[in-house]
């Protein structure tokens, strides 16, 4: 359990980005942030952990079979991670000690991809995810993201039917609803808004799993994601594709979800923006 110093500093750093929330409220801070590789984007992940003091952070697309292990740890943090060459890659970072459950998403022997990583972290099972795009429509591609979303539903249903208080969090690469893009018409030939994931991401919330930060902000224009051209970031022009799902045994701990966009400010940032969970 943190202490009550270290507590507050958390509090502080929440508030000064508008996030209404007191030293009673929490226990521990998940974070979730696809920096779009660790290398290019390490001292950014560094001050944001020092400025806004999360428990955990997962990271995806970290780009690389390297990760800066020492870095993390001469900050107080443990870190394990999934890493292929040049692509994908997750790595869960945590000032708690780390389980390893899984390194890998069941059901596919033939996958190889760096995309899943499973621990538990105290009472918590936590799992990072990498959910492929899909791109291409009506290519293997989109198959693959279709497949891996049924074998992601199979384990969390088991998890599910086990009572395992479950968080799932990471990059989905899917937009569930309209209120989730600045444009359907734009993204509407894009992998990430087809019916089939939008439906089979609704199955998990229908199966038991909260959208978490729908669950305390309904409001239109609250993005994870702005590609790097057209203005789309100046503009807010984006999509909500960064989630946390919450098994519903812990709504009545959840005590806020909400969305950093300072970092997709810096210079050279990550197209992505670290999203936060606050748990009893």
């Amino acid at each position: 359990m943190r202490n009550r110093s270290y507590n507050q500093g958390a509090v502080d750093a929440l508030q000064s980005f508008g996030v209404g929330i007191k030293l009673k409220d929490f226990l521990m801070l998940i974070a979730s942030w696809n920096v779009n590789s660790i290398k290019s984007r390490l001292s950014q992940v560094l001050h944001w952990l020092e400025a806004r003091k999360p428990d955990v952070l997962l990271l995806q697309e970290l780009k690389g079979t390297e990760f800066p292990v020492d870095a993390f740890k001469s900050i107080g943090f443990h870190a394990e991670f999934v890493a292929q060459k040049a692509y994908h890659g997750v790595a869960t970072l945590s000032r708690r000690p780390i389980a390893v459950v899984l390194t890998s998403l069941a059901g596919d022997k033939s996958d190889i991809h760096a995309r899943y990583l499973e621990t538990t972290i105290e009472d918590l099972r936590i799992i990072n995810i990498y959910l492929p795009n899909g791109n291409p429509i009506g290519t293997e591609k989109f198959e693959y993201k279709l497949a891996w979303m049924d074998r992601l539903k199979k384990r969390l249903a088991a998890l599910k039917k086990q009572k395992v208080p479950t968080i799932v969090g990471g990059d989905f690469n899917v937009i569930p609803e309209d209120i989730d893009c600045f444009s359907p018409r734009y993204w509407k030939n894009n992998a990430l808004f087809q019916p089939e994931p939008r439906d089979r991401f609704r199955g998990l919330t229908k199966a038991g799993y909260i959208d978490a930060f729908r669950h305390f902000n309904k409001e239109p224009g609250h993005y994870t994601f702005w590609e790097y051209f057209l203005d789309h970031w100046a503009h807010n022009r984006g999509i909500r594709i960064d989630h946390f799902l919450v098994s519903s045994s812990l709504q009545e701990r959840m005590t806020g979800c909400m969305i950093d966009k300072g970092p997709r400010g810096l210079i050279k940032p990550s197209d992505h923006t670290p999203i936060i969970l606050a748990i009893r």
